[in-house]
């Protein structure tokens, strides 16, 4: 699929394809690595003890996952204004229009499945009860990773109000605003991970944020450059080589931070020995998982900035939607396997 130019109102069905092409593939590729992660690492069933249902067992971590790829949505269109640049809006601003609503809807969905992700962790740790109000409540008063999904899904609610202000008044509502308030609601979602009781907690905590971080601007920005810009290659020409350099750095955080997390934590796991583990255990296979999605965004990336980012500077058509859609696929797959390591055994 190739990077065009056209009127503002013509290939509706081209954008349908475009949209379907790149959400259903970051989606498809999430939801499908993270039931069959789940579903390799479910637990038998034990004379006496009783199991969460396979409603909460299976529909936990796909709501984790969407609830991820919202959040993810919400702060690539929320970059895509500084991408832009604001020094030729009769360009840009056709573009703003119909990102400012999505982001706000993302918004919403990010807030509601953070929600359902509570209701969801509550049965959990209640097998066989349906939660109540007060369940709900005392989860969320006594355990760290409630306290996150809750603290995370009122950022998702403030976004979307300061959004609604921004689909009214355009970029007078900053930019800088709007991402500032999306990062800071991914903060809390490594709490919901492994703890490791050690002196690294702090400085491995901290590394996981950045993980976070950079893998939503990566994803996120790349998706909303080709679902939003990829049409029009003067204003391709111009997002593109600003966001290759964030992807980069985003590709070297992501790729180290990543390997070095899930390494300390088995590290730090007394009853583990490395590198057998890795190969032993539910969270060494699924470290090894994710390490291989990363190493197959190495040559998708690379091609996108080397081969074809040439091109689309010099205003030539391209197939950038089509390798920018693999390149969100694999990402997926990464963002899949990354929810199944939050409640993987390390030994």
């Amino acid at each position: 699929m190739t990077a065009t130019t056209g009127p503002a109102g013509g290939h509706t069905s081209e954008r349908g394809a475009v949209r379907r092409l790149l959400l259903g593939g970051l989606v498809s590729g999430a939801v499908v690595s993270v039931l069959v992660a789940t579903a390799l690492g479910a637990e038998e069933a034990v004379p006496g003890i009783v199991l969460p249902g396979p409603l909460v067992v299976y529909g936990l971590p796909v709501l984790r996952v969407l609830l991820d790829l919202a959040a993810v949505a919400v702060v690539g269109l929320s970059l895509l204004p500084k991408l832009l640049g604001f020094d030729d809006p009769e360009r840009t601003e056709p573009v703003m229009r119909r990102a400012r609503p999505l982001a706000v809807s993302f918004a919403w969905a990010w807030a509601l499945l953070a929600l359902a992700v509570i209701v969801f962790q509550t049965a959990e740790l209640n097998p066989g009860q349906v939660p109540t109000p007060g369940m709900i409540a005392g989860y969320v008063g006594s355990v760290g990773a409630g306290q996150g999904m809750l603290f995370t899904a009122a950022c998702a609610l403030a976004y979307a109000g300061i959004g609604l202000l921004a689909v009214r008044f355009g970029e007078k509502v900053p930019a800088e605003l709007r991402i500032v308030v999306a990062m800071f609601g991914l903060l809390p979602i490594p709490v919901t991970g492994h703890a490791v009781d050690s002196v690294w907690h702090d400085p491995i905590m901290i590394s996981m944020e950045l993980h976070v971080l950079g893998s939503a601007a990566w994803t996120g920005g790349l998706a909303a450059i080709a679902l939003l810009a990829a049409r029009d290659r003067e204003l391709l020409a111009r997002v593109l080589p600003k966001f290759s350099r964030l992807a980069t750095t985003a590709l070297v955080l992501v790729g180290v931070s990543g390997l070095v997390n899930g390494l300390a934590t088995m590290a730090l796991t007394p009853t583990v020995e490395l590198p057998g583990a890795l190969l032993t255990s539910e969270y060494g296979l699924l470290v090894v998982a994710k390490t291989a999605a990363m190493a197959l965004l190495v040559p998708l990336a690379a091609h996108i900035r080397f081969r074809l980012l040439p091109r689309i500077e010099r205003r030539e058509a391209t197939a950038v939607v089509g390798w920018a859609a693999a390149e969100v696929t694999v990402m997926g797959l990464a963002y899949g396997v990354a929810v199944a390591l939050t409640t993987a055994l390390i030994a």
